[in-house]
């Protein structure tokens, strides 16, 4: 039986996870979910008190591939993804921003949200993502952003979901009916931008995991 990965999305800007290209990729942050979520498990992100959008559902995507970061760096399909610091608010949020140096083996950032101001490596973030070397990847998916419907309090009830720190894990049985919601939520229209992220607009933001906070 698969698994669900429920927890509150911080920040949305279209990063992590990344829903453009007609494929859903998680590739920084939440590592532990990185590292346990196998194919066929759901991770569903909700809404909560900092996006002021506590209750809804900003994504849910289905795990159906896996890639180290190496990988994910060489592929041709995901070349798109690597980030563009000058470019659109879609290639400022690339996701795509970490490989090994070939003769170190150490790893290097891409200039990208998790990087300094300056563009210049971030060493708190870089330790952060790399605990887990592997990107999640989906080809069903339902991203709402910033037009995340909100979710029944009784079916959030019936799964015991507060919106708590850290992420929790549900059989797939105890949330067929939420699953089953957000599908109608969608119209059936999967593996899209339903809606732009809640903060696109701060696309050229930074984080700093040193200050937990935007700058």
């Amino acid at each position: 039986m698969s698994k669900i990965y429920i927890y509150v999305v911080r920040y949305d800007f279209g990063f992590a996870p990344n829903p453009f290209g007609g494929v859903c990729t998680f590739a920084c942050c939440m590592p532990v979910i990185r590292r346990t979520a196998s194919r066929g498990d759901w991770l569903i992100g909700m809404g909560g008190g900092d996006l002021k959008a506590t209750g809804r559902c900003i994504y849910a995507m289905r795990v159906t591939g896996e890639m180290t970061f190496n990988e994910y760096w060489r592929s041709d399909q995901f070349r798109g993804k690597r980030p563009v610091r000058n470019g659109s608010p879609k290639k400022m949020v690339g996701d795509n921003v970490y490989h090994t140096d070939p003769k170190t083996g150490a790893w290097l950032q891409e200039n990208c949200v998790h990087s300094q101001p300056s563009g210049e490596q971030d060493q708190p973030n870089t330790l952060h993502d790399t605990r887990t070397d592997r990107i999640l990847i989906s080809e069903e998916f339902y991203y709402f952003g910033a037009s995340a419907p909100e979710v029944p309090p009784k079916l959030l009830e019936q799964i015991g979901y507060r919106n708590w720190r850290g992420h929790r894990v549900y059989q797939q049985e105890q949330c067929q009916k939420l699953l089953n919601w957000i599908a109608r939520a969608a119209g059936g229209r999967t593996n899209r931008v339903l809606g732009d992220p809640f903060q696109f607009r701060m696309s050229d933001k930074r984080y700093s995991r040193t200050q937990n906070k935007l700058i």
